[in-house]
């Protein structure tokens, strides 16, 4: 794991993922679907904000819906700081 993951891990960050789907620009009746991850802070979620501020500004896809599910992967109880060590022989 990168040392970036697990310092947003410690900051509150969870893993959040989308399920976006989307019309086809040159067949709007049809959707597309996309799957976005990232690590995010609930319940505000800036990062996924941000992705889609990007998607509706850049792609020509519209968005139809977006699904999301957050997960903390380090919660309060799970965490702590050990200070010490073992000495084998």
């Amino acid at each position: 794991m990168r040392k970036r993951e697990i310092e947003l891990q410690l900051k509150g960050y969870g893993l959040t993922t989308a399920h976006i789907l989307y019309h086809l620009p040159d067949y709007p009746a049809l959707l597309q679907s996309y799957i976005w991850q990232d690590y995010d802070l609930a319940p505000e979620f800036p990062e996924m904000q941000k992705f889609l501020t990007f998607w509706q500004d850049t792609l020509d896809g519209p968005l139809h819906s977006v699904q999301y599910a957050h997960k903390r992967l380090i919660g309060p109880g799970e965490w702590q700081s050990v200070d010490g060590q073992f000495v084998l022989n």
